[in-house]
């Protein structure tokens, strides 16, 4: 067997970050300025990814294939990038924001990456919130602990069913990352932006990040854009509401009652590894804190192992709170992770509220 390979420490300067797979050098040149070699070549394949992207949103809009819709409304929030823009903690802020003003929120997802077990990888599973993410999800097993049902399935109608079954309480469901899961149907759709990312080079897959044309975001019910600062930050997308991610607490892997500030991580032997959409985006925010720490880039929904964290002479191991969850098993005492919060203005729920009311009254 092939010793797999370690992702290359980066320190902070990511620009300087050499892609050391297909994988990264294909993100790279979908963020590159002006075409590449790689993007070039795959143009063709892009146009065919768009054809047959553009004929099955228009069998579902003709009613030739059927979309199932749920007792209850139905809000999907998603992006028409490929990589992570900050769905998740945006759906969780959503789901309180609606309790916060008297609904009672399910959550669906697809759980990707999850596997079966031996069990029907296809059928419906109740996440509980601390499901073994290998079963469930990285991102549901997140959304778990925000105290709202979730369920999983391939079929996003499918989890609905089993979590309405389950919790027939709910009266509006959320799907996590399912904008183009047409299958469902939806009264609210939200678009996610990372605004440091944008939509890149602005070419369908595979070779650029967007899975559907830039126009779709002009048919959805709101834009939201993931900024850093959102007074300083200038509008993307016009008429886009604005998120943060806030977090400033650390807890330890293996002990979450433990916390710690950014200032126990001054000085050398801090690493940081990050298995998420964008992982510079991490780094980034550690740098915000002044943690001046040692990258390890993994891909997004990264399994990760206790050789992923054999990292000689690091004092600290930081990660994500997704990654968390994920290394519990195997985290020892080094190990911390950085939960963050969505920012959101009250009035995009308010906004959502009053979409739900109205495909109620309809």
């Amino acid at each position: 067997m092939r010793p797999r390979r370690r992702p290359r420490a980066t320190g902070f300067q990511l620009r300087a970050f050499l892609p050391v797979n297909f994988a990264d050098r294909l993100v790279a040149a979908w963020y590159a300025r002006g075409p590449t070699p790689l993007t070039v070549a795959l143009a063709p394949l892009a146009v065919v990814f768009a054809g047959a992207a553009a004929v099955r949103r228009a069998l579902y809009r003709w009613g030739l294939l059927r979309a199932e819709r749920l007792p209850v409304p139905v809000v999907v929030v998603g992006n028409i990038t490929a990589g992570g823009s900050g769905k998740t903690p945006l759906v969780a802020a959503i789901a309180d924001g609606l309790a916060e003003r008297g609904w009672r929120p399910g959550i669906v997802s697809r759980g990707y990456g999850r596997s079966a077990h031996g069990t029907d990888r296809g059928a419906a599973l109740l996440v509980a919130p601390d499901a073994d993410p290998a079963q469930a999800g990285d991102e549901p097993v997140l959304l778990a602990r925000s105290g709202h049902p979730v369920a999983v399935a391939a079929d996003r109608g499918a989890a609905g069913r089993a979590l309405l079954a389950v919790h027939p309480e709910c009266n509006v469901i959320l799907a996590d990352d399912g904008l183009q899961h047409y299958r469902l149907a939806r009264d609210v759709e939200i678009a996610v932006i990372d605004a440091a990312r944008g939509l890149g080079n602005g070419w369908r897959l595979p070779a650029g990040p967007l899975r559907e044309a830039r126009t779709r975001l002009a048919s959805v019910d709101a834009v939201v854009e993931l900024v850093t600062d959102a007074a300083a930050t200038r509008a993307a997308w016009p008429g886009a509401w604005r998120m943060t991610l806030a977090g400033d607490t650390f807890h330890r892997v293996d002990a979450p009652a433990l916390t710690a500030t950014a200032d126990a991580f001054g000085g050398g032997g801090v690493h940081a590894v990050a298995g998420i959409g964008n992982p510079a985006r991490f780094f980034a925010q550690l740098a915000s804190l002044g943690i001046h720490a040692v990258a390890h880039p993994f891909p997004d929904h990264h399994r990760f192992a206790a050789a992923d964290l054999a990292l000689p002479g690091a004092r600290a191991i930081l990660m994500t709170e997704k990654d968390a969850v994920k290394c519990r098993a195997f985290a020892d005492e080094r190990c911390w992770y950085l939960p963050v919060r969505a920012r959101i203005d009250p009035a995009l729920v308010a906004r959502i509220e009053e979409k739900i009311r109205g495909s109620q009254a309809a």
